[in-house]
This record gives C-alpha cells, structure tokens and sequence, in this order.
C-alpha cells in the first residue's frame, strides 16, 4: 500500500470500528439496560380466589395474590360488575377485642417475590350494594387494579360460608345491618374457617 494512502485507511478504518462499537452500545442498552415494559398486572396472579355466598347487601372475595416479579405490586382498586361498589379492607382489632373492617388505605402491596393473603377476618375485596343474590356454585368476576395502571380480572366461584361476625368502620348508610350500629352488613360472616 502505498504511503499516502496509509493515514487514510487507519482513519477509516478507526471511524469504523467506533462505529461498530457505538452500533453494539446502543442495541445493549435498549435490549437490556432499558427500563422493563412489564406490568404489575403481567406478574401477578390469584391461587384459590372464592367469594363468600350473599343473598342481598355485601360479600366479599378472597385468595392469595402471588407476586412473581422482581418488583413490588400494589393492588389499589377493584371493580365488579355484581356490585354498585367494590372497596379494598382491611380487619382491625378494636380495643373491646372486635374485629372492625374499613377501607385500607394505599391498597394492598404484593412484595417482589411474595405473597399476600386475602382472608376471612383479614384483607379482602369487599362487594357492597349487590345487584343480584349470589349463590354458591355462581362465579363471580372482579378485576383488581394496580399502582401502574395495568388492571387483572379473576373469576372466582361463589362459596357457602359461616365464621364470626364483624363490624364496619364508618362505611356510610342508616339501616339496620349495614354496619353503623356494629352489627355487621347483612350477617356478613367473615372470621373463622371456610372448610
């Protein structure tokens, strides 16, 4: 090669390779380095959903929400077309020893890698204002809604059950049984085991 040349090749050469290289950063970086276009939604799912038979008035849902992702989830609403409203509880215990449900406030966090029980005199999906009775054997859709907007529906059979009797925090309403007096919503039986 001649020696003028030279000086014009190895340029070319190292405007080459830089571009090779500039080409291999940037396909790294989308493929793997980019932020994750997963949704909460995508990794998580409901083992043994069931919801607890009503005639009229509110029920509620249960299963245990799995969490396969490498983030944390945090279920914020839910929705269900058997039902005017649908509220995420939670159950405390007041100071006479009662079990209370209310609203639980910033929903229910599914760790990375976790679990989170919803359970009869713990965290459930509360269906209030029934359209229609629902007996065991029916199945029941509900769709959980999460922080990143991505939204999960479940389809849950409908179960006869019995366990201890709990109140309602404040929920609104004047009736008898629809939980301001501390009567429960409609014998709404929620402790207890559901075998």
């Amino acid at each position: 090669m001649p020696t003028t040349l030279r000086p014009l090749f190895t340029r070319l050469a190292t405007l080459a390779c830089a571009a090779a290289l500039l080409s291999a950063c940037a396909t790294t970086g989308s493929s793997s380095g980019g932020p994750s276009t997963a949704t909460q939604a995508s990794y998580l799912s409901v083992a043994d959903p069931w919801v607890k038979a009503a005639e009229s008035g509110m029920t509620a849902a249960f299963g245990t929400l799995t969490n396969d992702g490498a983030d944390d989830a945090t279920v914020v609403s839910a929705a269900s077309d058997v039902a005017g409203e649908v509220q995420l509880h939670e159950t405390v215990i007041d100071s006479s020893g009662q079990g209370t449900m209310r609203e639980k406030d910033g929903g229910f966090l599914v760790p990375a890698g976790g679990t989170f029980d919803l359970e009869p005199g713990g965290d459930h999906v509360m269906l209030m204002d029934l359209k229609a009775p629902l007996e065991a054997g029916d199945q029941v859709t509900f769709t959980l809604a999460f922080a990143d907007g991505s939204t999960l529906d479940v389809t849950a059979p409908v179960k006869d059950y019995a366990g201890a009797n709990e109140s309602y925090d404040d929920m609104g309403g004047d009736e008898p049984g629809d939980g301001t007096d501390g009567t429960g919503m409609d014998g709404m039986d929620m402790g207890g085991d559901s075998h």
